[in-house]
């Protein structure tokens, strides 16, 4: 009766190990779901979930965050060509990232309040828990950076 428990109290150990080192895990990578914030207000703007395929990320829209008085359904309205007041839930705006030490690198990001396209470039920082999202014109110098916080 004795080995039973203490079997069960290893079996429980382990089982707890395991799922805190897969939390671990990807805390050590960008994909996932993330809450980015408005520079000026410091309120949140929209969640952007990261995925990842062949080795190359990217970022699409999953909800915005609007006012009452604002438009539910916002549109791109400033970008150019195919993306022209396409709708700015499930809009890709970050791609093309790719693993470059620490950080994530010759990426594009797109800012649907302008319709610019940028270079980009992100890390991880806070133990996984927040992303630097920099976005910037020829060299890194010449930009801004926003952090947004995991949410899941």
């Amino acid at each position: 009766m004795r080995i039973l428990k203490q079997s069960g109290v290893l079996a429980l150990i382990l089982t707890a190990a395991l799922m805190f080192s897969g939390a671990r895990a990807d805390n050590a990578s960008p994909v996932g779901l993330w809450r980015n914030v408005d520079d000026i207000s410091g309120k949140p703007r929209a969640l952007i979930r990261i995925t990842e395929s062949n080795g190359t990320l990217q970022g699409k829209i999953e909800k915005v965050f609007r006012a009452p008085s604002e438009d539910r359904n916002p549109k791109c309205e400033k970008c150019e060509g195919a993306l022209k007041d396409v709708p700015v839930i499930g809009l890709v705006i970050l791609s093309g990232l790719k693993k470059d030490g620490a950080e994530y690198t010759a990426g594009k990001i797109l800012d649907p309040d302008n319709g610019k396209v940028y270079s980009s470039k992100i890390q991880l920082t806070d133990g996984g828990k927040k992303l630097n999202v920099r976005g910037y014109i020829g060299v890194s110098m010449l930009g801004r950076s926003q952090i947004w916080e995991r949410q899941e």
